[in-house]
């Protein structure tokens, strides 16, 4: 994957989603807005469930991955702060409400007390991070309805959530899973039973290859093999880091007796640092570029901020829109024996202080 090098730092920075047009006006219809389908990402496609999409509704944005987990967001006063609506596909699915903000000045602690015009919610703090909180899972729906249905929503005295769009959203998320009408609905409930709800569509299944030994293989003191250096797109890499502390972040693994992955670093910058991967023969032979598909369907041999764990056989990455790593893309590949297979993939596109582990996925599989 050619990166632009420098340029590739800036090119991290996710793109914010597409204001809303017209059509999106309404506040509880789910108009129709911007689409981004990942059906087809390598060769765990042929038994993917359904295309990931994503929509702008107003102020929120709304995502369902490819098994139908829904994810809707609304932003906090000038990005700071967030409010996530989580929903699993199918009958028995609840859902879950989690909010969160970053400190600001002085402040070292976080208080939620989640109100909607007026009303009271209780959240308390999230496991590992204290940056967000989430409403009980017996009050979550009535926290939800009350979203679709309000006016003004805090987090905290200081904290607003704008709730322009939030209907919309909750709807189209609805609309997805087929929960229209239903006693589990979150926007436009009715008294038809859950049992009619769409079940979640089926997964793709990639299996891991057995983990084999490291000896002699490692991410530290590498030394990349003649027969890499020798590839036009590694010398170039090779070329612009040689003076940079980057140049010696080789990384190197056994796929299998006759199979090398190498891991050339290409940039870094002040919180990405860019890897192109190639899998080789005994020694470096042969190289060819690892094919690592995204959830859109394009693949590259790039990461940022990647590894691989001989362990789990996967690469991961962690590209960020910006250091403290509110936004961006995630994403592993498994080594199933011939080839890396997209295994897990969520992206946050918003800067809005939201930790990680509360981004939509927009690829998964079992």
């Amino acid at each position: 994957m050619k990166y632009g090098r420098a340029a590739a730092v800036c090119a991290v920075a996710v793109a914010s989603f597409s204001a809303c047009g017209p059509a999106d006006a309404a506040k509880d219809k789910a108009a129709p807005g911007p689409t981004a389908t990942a059906s087809s990402p390598g060769q765990a496609a042929a038994s993917a469930g359904v295309a990931t999409e994503s929509r702008v509704f107003r102020d929120w944005i709304a995502v369902c991955d490819n098994g139908n987990a829904c994810f809707a967001y609304g932003p906090g006063r000038e990005g700071f702060g967030w409010l996530r609506v989580a929903m699993e596909p199918g009958p028995d699915a609840r859902p879950q409400v989690a909010a969160g903000y970053w400190p600001e000045g002085a402040e070292t602690t976080r208080a939620f007390s989640l109100t909607i015009d007026g009303a009271a919610y209780p959240m308390a703090l999230a496991n590992n991070e204290p940056v967000a909180a989430e409403v009980a899972p017996a009050r979550a729906l009535e926290v939800v309805r009350a979203l679709a249905a309000g006016n003004t929503a805090r987090i905290s005295a200081d904290h607003g959530i704008s709730l322009s769009g939030a209907a919309a959203a909750l709807l189209w998320i609805d609309e997805r899973q087929g929960r229209v009408g239903t006693v589990t609905a979150l926007r436009r409930a009715g008294a038809r039973p859950a049992s009619i709800v769409r079940p979640a569509p089926p997964l793709p299944v990639v299996a891991p290859a057995p983990a084999v030994s490291q000896t002699g293989f490692g991410d530290q003191n590498q030394t990349l093999p003649a027969a890499l250096e020798a590839v036009p797109a590694v010398a170039e890499c090779r070329a612009e880091t040689a003076e940079h502390w980057v140049g010696k972040e080789v990384m190197s693994a056994r796929l299998d007796a006759s199979t090398e992955l190498w891991a050339v670093p290409c940039f870094a910058g002040a919180y990405n640092m860019g890897h192109d991967w190639y899998i080789t023969g005994p020694g470096g032979r042969d190289p060819r570029p690892a094919r690592l598909a995204s959830g859109s369907g394009e693949a590259g041999a790039g990461t940022i901020n990647g590894g691989y764990s001989p362990e789990s056989r996967t690469i991961v990455a962690f590209a960020k829109g910006r250091g403290v790593g509110d936004c961006g893309t995630a994403s592993t590949w498994t080594w199933t024996g011939r080839e890396f297979v997209l295994t897990h993939e969520s992206e946050m596109q918003e800067c809005w202080g939201v930790p990680s582990d509360y981004w939509p996925t927009t690829w998964r599989t079992r």
